[in-house]
């Protein structure tokens, strides 16, 4: 009579567990900040820039002013470069994303905060006048610079939320000990800044926020490292030569634009999603757009585990082994790019699908729609289905693309893209060869873990949760 007691109380349990396992959609998690429907963005995206181009054809057509000609056609930088008094409402930069960041207000509705102290001594008790100072405060803040500046980091820049980093009228450089941390943090605007030689560094105390400073273990030496961040827009960078990626969005980040940066001088550029196993990097939603991928880079551009990706309007002209790679059934949305491929008959495939047999990747969603595709370069699409409903419901015909060298010709940092301060200047002004300090060596791309425990023992218990609904179908299957 016990057991049987017994029996049904186990039988009760486990359909109890089975129902709320059946409640959870483990396929399709949904992140703060992810956009419901990801190819309406790429669709807004793309008619932004077909918008900007028409306008300014139109305008040279009938006027022949100043702020006629300096339209480009990339909808971001027309949106505040024709005004010749940008400085005076710096802001105004807020207003111009596109894009699934384009939510990002950074320090919007700040106070003005200026970078006086280059010094990075002390990184529990910073000092007033600093970077790291500015980046932990708890208030919005619009970040600039009065004059050129080398930041040489100690450790690794962990930003709070609501914060612009606007280089704009200075060659500001930041390089050092881990570099800059978005880690659980929302609405980040990072702006005309040279990031580069960025190196591990950590098993310290570092100050989060104002009330807060906790032991970090080694980070992994990324230009930019995004960790569990929504809302976030990086544009107008130079990142090269950092030891890991040059940026990392993995556990759970959505809501992020990468625009108008220069990469160059890489090995792993860009890595987008945590593990092929990690379940909430399906709701990152990311849109790279106008982009240069220029001088000895290798591969990463970027390289994605789930989610949707929008690439849109990019030149590649340099990769060794691929452009483009994925695992774990990403999205791929390639609109306009074009696509130069290296002399190495081996290294023609922009797409990589990364340890992934065939009949497994068939229906993963990588489509190219107007993209040019040059010495020999070829782009292996899949999947059907969604292409279908995005061919006939959202797509406009991506006609940016014969002008991309419009589009892209000011990516990266405005004013130059060689600017160099510090140990990689010689006495003259000239640049100087930096081979010794060129972090490409080879890395396996993994992102470290946490530092918080709680966020493990949810992530144990998630994989718990999975492995006892697969037990209890058994069960009840038995």
């Amino acid at each position: 009579m016990e057991q049987g007691r017994t029996y049904i109380v186990l039988l009760f349990t486990l359909l109890v567990l089975k129902i709320a396992c059946a409640t959870m959609d483990f396929k399709n998690v949904t992140l703060p900040g992810q956009h419901p429907s990801p190819d309406l963005v790429a669709h807004d995206v793309q008619r932004k820039v077909n918008m900007s181009i028409t306008r300014r054809q139109m305008l040279t057509y009938e006027n022949d002013d100043s702020s006629t000609n300096c339209l480009t056609g990339n909808p971001i930088d027309d949106c505040w470069r024709c005004d010749p008094n940008w400085h005076l409402n710096r802001q105004r930069l807020a207003d111009c994303g596109i894009g699934f960041g384009q939510y990002a207000l950074g320090g919007k509705g700040g106070r003005y905060y200026v970078v006086t102290d280059s010094s990075d001594h002390d990184v529990v008790n910073p000092r007033p006048g600093t970077l790291r100072w500015a980046v932990i405060q708890t208030e919005p803040l619009w970040i600039v610079f009065p004059t050129n500046m080398h930041i040489t980091l100690s450790q690794e820049l962990i930003f709070n939320s609501f914060k612009t980093l606007d280089g704009r009228g200075a060659n500001v450089h930041i390089t050092g000990g881990g570099c800059i941390t978005l880690q659980y943090i929302t609405n980040v605007i990072i702006h005309n800044i040279h990031i580069h030689h960025c190196y591990p560094s950590g098993n310290t105390n570092i100050r989060s926020s104002p009330s807060h400073y906790g032991y970090r273990t080694k980070s992994d030496g990324d230009g930019i490292s995004i960790f569990g961040a929504r809302d976030l827009w990086i544009d107008h960078c130079s990142l090269s030569r950092c030891k890991d990626g040059l940026i990392d969005a993995v556990m759970g980040s959505t809501g992020i634009t990468i625009s108008n940066n220069f990469f160059s001088h890489h090995d792993e550029v860009m890595l987008l999603g945590h593990s092929d196993a990690y379940l909430p990097d399906s709701g990152m939603q990311v849109t790279i757009a106008f982009n240069h991928f220029g001088e000895k880079l290798v591969q990463r551009m970027p390289r994605c585990r789930r989610g949707y990706i929008h690439v849109v309007n990019n030149v590649y002209s340099h990769w060794e082994m691929y452009a483009i790679g994925g695992s774990g059934n990403p999205t791929i949305n390639s609109q306009g790019n074009r696509y130069t491929a290296p002399a190495d008959p081996d290294a023609k495939e922009v797409t990589k699908r990364v340890e992934t047999a065939q009949e497994h990747w068939r229906g993963w969603n990588w489509r190219s729609e107007g993209d040019i595709l040059a010495n020999g370069a070829f782009f292996v699409a899949s999947g059907q289905g969604l292409e279908l409903k995005y061919e006939k419901a959202y797509s406009v015909e991506p006609k940016s693309a014969a002008l991309i060298d419009q589009l892209t010709m000011n990516s990266g940092v405005l004013g130059s893209r060689t600017n160099k301060l510090g140990k990689w200047t010689d006495d003259d002004g000239e640049g100087t060869d930096d081979s010794e300090n060129d972090y490409g060596e080879d890395s396996d791309g993994s992102s470290r873990p946490s530092s918080l425990t709680l966020i493990s023992s949810l992530c144990v218990a998630l994989l718990s949760l999975m492995f006892l609904c697969s037990f209890s179908d058994s069960i009840l299957l038995m």
